[in-house]
């Protein structure tokens, strides 16, 4: 079923209303092509869907350059929530090409805008928390952005509940434009946001657009207890980050949510993704497609509903607060600087 005007959320305290999932970006040019990329974002949109979340790291900025040619072509720029981020390195050789110094803030904004083809962002994203920056160093540069037109709100990915605090802290002491969203690793091999983060969230009224709601692609159903994945999956070729999730604690966690959603009629990828979707405190988990057929299979996780039972027995198998697969990659320490 479309997105309907009734499906719409706030995006925190902003007053902007946004679709209740976020199509993520991250495999156009990576493993889409062009044509499908367009595809992919035509067909989200017609879906009702609003909100498309890009970085420029995303390929070293190909990931933007299709978005941009997409909503150049369907003309729908205005009727998208524009997100990207800022972060992680663009040139190898380059000490300087990466971090959230203002000088990397304000070169990448300047190059996002021209790769997604727009005169500004609808909000701009804090990739990964820094801690050799210093808060107001990031903000300043954030807030200019804000005053010259270029980016309309700011956020985070990946921070810790503090650290949220301490930039919110900041802002209010120096009087700079704060942060309104956060983007954290969500789904139910990892429910540790629900200590700190969600409630900061909730008490601070920011946004929460959680990444990875399918458990970097292990909740989709399609990976069995020893045995091999298949051929041309995300896991296909063993590596570290298959080690660390593909664990005996992990299938523990899978197997009987895969009852369940067998039980419920539906794969185990609409119940995960369902699941996100619906917990108290988040605004629109954030969907990676790499195909229109993954696009179409998201859209009807919306139709997934549960009982009273449901979540208790999900709670029985994975606790509030509870993680068997590490998705955090981010530096949650001291920072060596404060404003």
């Amino acid at each position: 079923m479309p997105i309907t005007s009734s499906d719409y959320r706030l995006f925190g305290r902003t007053g902007v209303k946004v679709s209740p999932l976020t199509l993520g970006c991250m495999m156009f040019g990576r493993r889409t092509e062009l044509e499908d990329s367009v595809r992919i974002i035509d067909r989200a949109l017609d879906a009702g869907i609003n909100v498309l979340d890009t970085s420029n790291s995303y390929s070293r900025g190909v990931s933007e350059q299709f978005t941009g040619e997409a909503l150049k072509r369907n003309g729908k720029r205005d009727r998208v929530f524009l997100a990207s981020k800022v972060h992680f390195p663009m040139d190898d050789a380059d000490p300087n090409a990466q971090g959230v110094s203002r000088r990397h803030i304000v070169a990448q904004a300047e190059a996002s805008l021209k790769r997604l083809q727009t005169d500004h962002l609808d909000l701009y994203q804090i990739h990964r928390p820094h801690p050799e920056v210093a808060i107001d160093e990031t903000l300043r540069a954030l807030d200019d952005l804000v005053r010259a037109g270029k980016v309309r709100y700011i956020g985070t990915t990946t921070f810790a509940g503090w650290q949220v605090v301490e930039a919110l802290w900041a802002s209010e002491k120096l009087h700079l434009n704060r942060f309104v969203s956060e983007q954290p690793p969500y789904n139910l091999l990892d429910r540790r946001i629900e200590r700190e983060l969600i409630p900061v969230a909730r008490t601070y009224g920011l946004a929460v657009i959680p990444w990875s709601p399918l458990g970097g692609g292990l909740l989709t159903g399609k990976y069995q207890r020893d045995t091999a994945a298949p051929a041309g999956s995300r896991y296909a070729d063993p590596g570290p980050v298959q080690a660390k999730r593909f664990t005996k604690t992990s299938f523990d966690v899978i197997e009987p949510l895969n009852a369940l959603a067998a039980e419920k009629g539906v794969p185990l990828s609409q119940l995960a993704l369902a699941w996100v979707a619906r917990r108290p405190g988040i605004t629109s988990p954030i969907i990676g497609p790499r195909t229109l057929d993954q696009l179409e299979d998201a859209l009807r996780a919306l139709d997934v509903t549960f009982t009273a039972e449901d979540l208790r027995r999900i709670d029985e198998i994975i606790p509030p607060g509870a993680h068997v697969a590490p998705f955090y990659e981010a530096d949650h320490g001291p920072s060596l600087h404060r404003w």
